[in-house]
C-alpha cells in the first residue's frame, strides 16, 4: 500500500489514534534507552538507573540523571512530524495521541493532552503520598554525572521522584485505560517510531487491529508490528508524517 492509499484511509477515518515511540523523539535529538550513555554518564547503564531500587539506594544520582535528561529535552525542538500530528486535530473528527515517550515534544508541537503511558519528565511527584510537585528551578543544564539531591514534598516531607514509569513498575492505570479505550474504539491507528517490543504498551496497536481498525506504521525499519498493518511507510517520521497529512487533507 502506497502513501497515497494510506492517506485515503486517514482522510476517511472518524477516530484516529496516533501511537508514538522513541523513534519520533530520537529524530529531534532525544537519546533512546538503546543508545549508549555518553560522557561521564557512560559509566552507568540507563536501565540500572531507571528503577525504584536505584532511587532508594542513591536518590541524588538518579535525580541528577533525570534532571540532566529533562534539561536535554528542553534544549531540543519538535520536528515536522510532531507538528503534523498536531495538525491532524484540525481535520480528524476525533484524534487521540498516545505516546510511550516521557518528553513534552507533542505538547510543544500543539497536541492537546497526549496520553503518556510511561509518565513524564515534567510531572514529578512525591515518592510516598504521590502528591504532584513543582518542577525544580534549575538555572543551567546540570553537568553529566551530576549528583543532585531531590526536593522534598511540601505535604509529607518525603522525597520527590521523577514522574516516569521505572522498570518493574506498573503503567499508570488511568493512562493505560484511556489508551486501551481509544485503541478499541478507533477506526485507524497510526503507529510511529515504536519497536513494538515494549509491553504492555506494544499491545495497543494489536488491540486496535483486533478491534477492526486499520493500522498504518511509520518506521525506518521492519518491526514485529508489520504483520498486522494495512500499510508500512518506511522512513523518518519528520518526512513521512507531513507528506501523509498533506496527501490526506491538502
Amino acid at each position: 500500500m502506497t502513501l497515497s492509499d494510506a492517506a485515503k484511509l486517514l482522510a476517511q477515518a472518524r477516530h484516529v489514534v496516533v501511537f508514538t515511540g522513541a523513534g519520533i523523539s530520537a529524530e529531534s535529538g532525544v537519546p533512546t534507552f538503546r543508545d549508549a550513555l555518553t560522557g561521564l554518564w557512560s559509566r552507568f547503564d540507563a536501565q540500572s538507573l531507571a528503577t525504584p531500587q536505584a532511587f532508594q539506594e542513591d536518590p541524588d544520582l538518579v535525580w541528577g540523571w533525570y534532571e540532566w535528561r529533562r534539561r536535554l529535552v528542553q534544549q531540543v525542538r519538535p520536528h515536522h512530524g510532531h507538528l503534523a500530528v498536531a495538525r491532524m486535530a484540525a481535520w480528524a473528527p476525533q484524534l487521540t495521541v498516545i505516546t510511550q515517550n516521557v518528553d513534552d515534544l507533542h505538547e510543544r508541537a500543539g497536541s492537546d493532552a497526549p496520553v503518556h503511558l510511561h509518565g513524564s519528565l515534567f510531572a514529578p511527584r512525591c515518592v510516598s503520598c504521590l502528591h504532584p510537585a513543582p518542577l525544580p528551578e534549575t538555572v543551567e543544564q546540570p553537568g553529566e554525572g551530576s549528583r543532585i539531591p531531590p526536593p522534598r514534598c511540601t505535604l509529607c516531607g518525603d522525597l520527590v521522584r521523577p514522574g516516569v514509569v521505572w522498570f518493574g513498575e506498573q503503567l499508570p492505570e488511568e493512562a493505560l485505560f484511556a489508551a486501551a479505550q481509544a485503541a478499541s474504539r478507533c477506526d485507524l491507528l497510526l503507529t510511529v517510531g515504536t519497536s513494538g517490543l515494549v509491553y504492555p504498551a506494544a499491545e495497543i496497536p494489536r488491540l486496535a487491529a483486533r478491534s477492526g481498525a486499520a493500522v498504518i506504521q511509520v518506521n525506518p525499519q521492519a518491526t514485529p508490528l508489520d504483520p498486522i498493518t494495512a500499510a508500512n511507510l518506511r522512513g523518518a517520521a519528520a518526512e513521512i508524517l507531513p507528506a501523509l497529512v498533506s496527501a490526506a487533507w491538502g
